[in-house]
Parts: structure tokens; sequence; C-alpha cells
């Protein structure tokens, strides 16, 4: 959540952020009511109690009518501060729930408008010419299937559409990218994390993903837990309610979890392989700082991004991601997106969004510095979604036969292998 001096202070930013989301401006008019009502229920609680404690210290002395009569004052006295109580208690409840919906700050250099919106910073890597090379590239389903690495079809006789198996090299892919991911985040200085899937609610709706996200997330009501999107809500809530010194900043966490997500809205996006699926597995980058320095962090997240992917030999693009599609916690965005032979185009591989002080402040968490205690900045960053990876990595490496070529960095993760070869069937 947002500062509410901040709000108070400059209401027409707040407002200004809003619409530039495409949320609701008069929200930011319903919340400054509702704190205005808030300070100033509690300014008249303030002021009843004292003259109750006044009033108290005056009937011991007191005999007589005058006794009474100040008996009488005081419990007068008593139901005006207990209705002064509620009220306050009201307004207070009202703000918190009100600020709750009110998303991140959108930081000024983002580009306003929707998900067709955004802006290319920069591109990487070469784009085969297949037709050069005269074959017609086989989408990464027909090739997963040559490979003996991908089964689609017995993932929904199981579970479902959007599951799937990986197998036989397919599994083995998938380790190797892991271990890969995890070696490169070690040696950034990340601390490897293995998380938990389920959290509680006051975990997922912390980190902003009971708001506009609520309906892509997974829910055991019999348990009141929820299943992680992604491992950023469990590393993100590792120090909820904790107060850390500023010698220990920044820390940084490379988690590895199971994701999952109900992909609502996405009905006959996507449907074919393995692209947008219900169940994956990410290596997830994230970062506690302090918040002057969460800029520069949200840049250096990028350049591990586009390290990871370079080193997958992946042709890919860094976009400025608009407003709209933010996210109600990240102020600012930056997706890369590898190209995908098949479809013709780039598509989303990773992602790193700025979140400031938005989700420390709703999981209180604060750093001390000297005498001052604040809230801290946090910052995620994708660095291998398995599934969309293993599409990319599939249709750009493929060769003529059908055999798929294996990126430098992962064959020591594969013992040594240089091509992965069709199976015979």
């Amino acid at each position: 959540m947002i500062d509410l001096r901040l709000l108070r202070e400059d209401p027409d930013r707040v407002r200004a952020s809003q619409r530039a989301r495409g949320e609701d401006v008069a929200l930011v008019d319903s919340l400054l009511s509702a704190d205005e009502r808030r300070r100033s229920s509690g300014v008249r609680f303030d002021e009843l109690r004292a003259q109750q404690r006044q009033l108290g210290k005056l009937i011991p002395k007191a005999s007589g009518d005058e006794k009474a009569e100040l008996l009488k004052k005081a419990s007068q006295l008593a139901a005006d501060v207990k209705a002064a109580d509620a009220e306050r208690d009201a307004a207070a409840a009202e703000t918190q729930e009100l600020l709750a919906k009110l998303g991140n700050l959108v930081h000024p250099d983002v580009p306003v408008g929707g998900e067709e919106d955004f802006v290319t910073l920069e591109t990487h890597g070469e784009i085969r010419d297949f037709a050069a090379e005269g074959f017609e590239p086989k989408d990464h389903l027909e090739l997963g299937n040559l490979l003996g690495a991908i089964d689609v079809e017995r993932g929904a006789k199981v579970s479902g559409s959007r599951f799937y198996f990986l197998t036989g090299v397919g599994a083995l892919l998938e380790f190797a990218l892991v271990n890969a991911a995890i070696a490169q985040a070690t040696a950034a200085g990340f601390t490897p994390m293995l998380t938990p899937a389920l959290v509680r609610p006051e975990s997922m709706a912390g980190t902003g993903y009971l708001g506009q996200d609520a309906d892509g997330v997974y829910y055991l009501e019999k348990d009141n837990l929820y299943l992680v999107g992604t491992s950023e809500v469990a590393i993100a809530s590792y120090h909820r309610d904790e107060i850390l010194d500023a010698d220990q900043l920044p820390l940084r966490y490379a988690g590895f979890s199971p994701c999952f997500r109900r992909e609502a809205g996405s009905h006959g996006k996507d449907t074919r392989g393995i692209f947008r699926v219900h169940q994956f597995d990410k290596v997830e980058m994230f970062s506690f700082v302090d918040p002057a320095d969460s800029q520069a962090e949200h840049q250096r997240l990028l350049e591990w991004e586009k390290q990871w992917l370079t080193s997958l030999e992946l042709p890919f693009r860094v976009i400025d991601v608009a407003s709209g599609d933010l996210g109600s916690s990240a102020a600012r965005k930056f997706d890369c997106e590898a190209w995908i032979p098949t479809q013709g185009k780039y598509r989303e591989l990773t992602s790193t969004s700025d979140c400031g002080e938005f989700q420390a402040r709703r999981l209180s968490i604060r750093v001390r510095d000297g005498k001052q205690v604040k809230p801290l900045a946090t910052l995620n960053g994708t660095l291998c979604a398995v599934p969309r990876t293993i599409v990319a990595l599939l249709e750009n490496h493929q060769q003529a036969d059908g055999s798929v070529r294996v990126p430098e960095i992962l064959r020591p993760y594969l013992g040594g292998r240089e091509v992965l070869e069709p199976v015979a069937k």
C-alpha cells in the first residue's frame, strides 16, 4: 500500500496513477474522506478520554448533589467515549479497506496505456531465417513429441487441459535449466531457497495478489490456504513483521517452487502445448533493498535476466510494460520476451518489477537505519519459468532432422550432450 501522508500531500499524483492504470480515480477521494474521518474521530476520542480522566479525579473529592451531577456527567461521557471509539475503529477499518484497493504509484517514466502500449527498449540476438536454411520450423509440441520430451495428451487425461508431463530428456532439460539458473543466481550473490507452495491469506494479500489477480489464484477453502503463482509470495512474506538492520541490505534470494495459475480469462489463448499452463516450476529472484536503491536494483535484476537469456542463446527483446498492464504491486516492470519462430512474434519469458515500499508496507517489513525505522523496498524478477523457456529453446535451436542443439551453458547439466536427438518410435 502507499503512504497515506503522500496521499494527503499530493492526491493529484495518486489520481494520475490510478488514471494511468485504468483504475477507479474516485477511490482516491473516498480514501481521503475515510482518512479524514479516521483522524478527526481519533482526535475526538483522545479529547473525550482526557475529559474522562479529569472527571475521574474530581468525583472522589465531591459529595452530595455535586457528586451526583459529576456521576451523571461521567455516565454520559462514558457513552460518548464508547461511541467515539467505535467511530474511530470503523473509520480506521474503512481506510485500510480502501487503501488495500489502491494500486502502487506508477513510475513517471512508465508508458501510459494498455497491454499493447509497451515501449521496446532493446533487442538482442539474431532471429533465424529458417527458409534460407531450407526447412520449415516445427513447433515445440511437435519437437517435444519427436524427442520424447513432452506429453500433453496424458497430462490432460490425468489432470485436465493445460497440464502436461515432461518425460525423458524433457525432464532432464528442466533439471538442467533449474540447476544452471540457480548456479547463476548463487554466483551473483543470491541465497538459494526452496519455498512453500501453500501460503496463508495474509501472505497472498500482502503481495497484492488478492486484488485484480484474485480470479487467477487457486484457493483451498478447507485449509484457508492459497497455492502460489510465484515464489515471490512466499519470499516477500519471509521477513513479514520484522525490522531488519540497514547493514543487512541488500538481501537477495533465489526461490525455486512449483507455481499454480488458474489462467482465468485466457480461454482459447495458447491452448497448444506448454506455453500457458496451470502448473509449472520457476526460479525467481527477489530483493529487499533500501528504497533509495530500488531503481538501481531494478536495473541489476534486468541485467541478470538478460545475462540468462543470452547464455541460452535466445533472440529476445526488452520492453517497458505500459501502466495498464503492470499489476497492482509494481511501480514499473520490464519484460524480456523471446522470439518464438512458429508464432512469428516475441513472447514473455521473464519479468522484473520494482514494487518500491508497496509490499513492505502491507507486510510490515521495515529497516532500522540509526534511530530511523522505515519501510524497505521489494523487487522481483523471473530468472527461469521452465515451460516457456523449454518452448523457446526447442523452437530456436531445432535442426532440420528434428534434433535440438543444446546451448553450451546447459551441457554440463545434461551429461555433456550437445544435441537432443529424436527417439525411435
